[in-house]
């Protein structure tokens, strides 16, 4: 992903590729919304707003425009942008000028059954909502059976009313006709396809059974459950045909089957990640860039998994993860700081509570960044000791919190307990 700097000034054009109808806003609401938040899907109507009379394209319009209509910063805008493009209802193109331009395709959402059938979405619709909200809008989406056994087909075709003529035939071959256009939900790959391909039995899979729309297929459920290539490989074999090739809806049961078996629950999505994360580049690292790098670059969950010296977190500590990504939309580096705080100030227990009301109060004053919430982490810690001096209970400070990390500066046991952290992760 390319990370682009954008300023008010800069311009913007609306290309339509959608036919946007009243079915399709109920699916944006209902379906979509819970996933990518009110503002981003305010940010979707407001782009919609801006074309002309022919719903085509509209006139171009500077980013401080949206920030006029919407009344948010420019920041909070990119990342709602962020969230249309990642579900798969915005494409943004760019181009480098004296004033720097965009131009935002819209797309038109997914049908509620095209919805559904998408493990990705449907999934952190699920994460999103519960299971009870989730189930009431399969309800609501689910057309009722007829039993048709007793009746006839009496339905004429087109061919038994009318009869057809091949004059100016080319006439009505019409191009560049509006039509509704939709995007796909994309996922890096994340598997070895050249692994799993060699691991296919000899003879038993068709040479065409890994094509463009089953390895998406592949991908997606990879992600979505986080199986690595081996696991993969064996459900991919368990789900071929008699004709060699991989049933979609086989190899999706299986996976499903395979993962409740495991976990006993259903898989809950946490994200990578929640807008920028704002990284510094520097030449040479101290102790202290290495350890900030880590936290920014290292998953909530690993790095749990770490702090927990290998052993895998559980399901409640996952949830809790979940809470603090998705509801608080607290960046992965920033949860990292918070888990590390949490875990030493608190004699290694993650009081679901106590991570919560901290969490709060950092997305209150607004930390984004790991420098950031290390700042925030050592203003609390001095605080919370004020009122332990009188007992003259110190807690153990982290090396990290308010010092330049630097050799001169710092113990020898300083310094490798910052290399124990780091070794952690590498």
């Amino acid at each position: 992903m390319k990370l682009v700097s954008i300023l008010p000034a800069d311009s913007y054009v609306v290309i339509n590729k959608s036919l946007l109808n009243d079915s399709d806003r109920l699916v944006l609401t209902m379906l979509y919304q819970p996933i990518i938040g009110s503002t981003a899907l305010s940010l979707y109507f407001t782009l919609w707003s801006d074309l002309n009379k022919t719903e085509i394209m509209s006139n171009e319009y500077t980013h401080h425009h949206i920030m006029n209509v919407m009344g948010l910063k420019l920041d909070e805008i990119v990342s709602a942008r962020k969230k249309l493009e990642a579900v798969g209802l915005l494409k943004t193109l760019f181009k480098i000028g004296q004033v720097n331009n965009y131009v935002y395709e819209l797309y038109s959402p997914l049908s509620a059954m095209e919805f559904f059938s998408n493990p990705i979405l449907a999934s952190s619709l699920l994460s999103s909502i519960g299971k009870k909200e989730y189930q009431d809008l399969i309800n609501y989406y689910r057309v009722p059976k007829i039993n048709t056994n007793d009746f006839e087909d009496i339905t004429v075709h087109f061919s038994d009313i009318y009869a057809m003529s091949t004059n100016n035939l080319e006439d009505v071959l019409t191009k560049n006709i509006k039509s509704k256009d939709k995007l796909e939900v994309i996922i890096d790959d994340v598997v070895d396809f050249d692994y799993i391909i060699s691991s296919m039995p000899k003879g038993i899979i068709s040479d065409k059974a890994f094509n463009g729309t089953t390895r998406k297929i592949i991908n997606k459920l990879a992600y979505l459950y986080n199986f690595d290539d081996s696991t993969m490989s064996n459900l991919i074999k368990n789900s071929i045909n008699e004709k060699g090739m991989i049933s979609d809806a086989e190899l999706k049961k299986n996976c499903k089957n395979y993962y409740s078996f495991e976990n006993d629950n259903i898989p809950k999505l946490i994200y990578k990640s929640k807008g920028d994360i704002k990284v510094e580049t520097r030449d040479t690292k101290n102790i202290k860039d290495k350890l900030i790098e880590c936290f920014e670059k290292t998953s909530p969950y690993d790095f749990l998994k770490s702090r927990y010296g290998g052993a895998k977190p559980t399901t409640r500590d996952v949830n809790l993860i979940e809470t603090l990504l998705v509801d608080q939309e607290l960046n992965p580096g920033v949860v990292n700081v918070l888990i590390d705080y949490v875990l030493r100030i608190n004699d290694k227990k993650l009081n679901k509570n106590f991570v919560e009301a901290i969490a709060s109060q950092w997305k209150l004053s607004k930390i984004e960044t790991v420098f950031d919430a290390m700042k925030q982490a050592e203003k609390e810690f001095r605080k919370m000791n004020q009122v332990k001096e009188k007992n003259k209970k110190e807690e153990k400070l982290p090396t990290w919190y308010g010092k330049d990390v630097k050799k001169k500066e710092m113990t020898e046991d300083e310094v490798k307990e910052l290399e124990s952290m780091l070794s952690e992760f590498v």
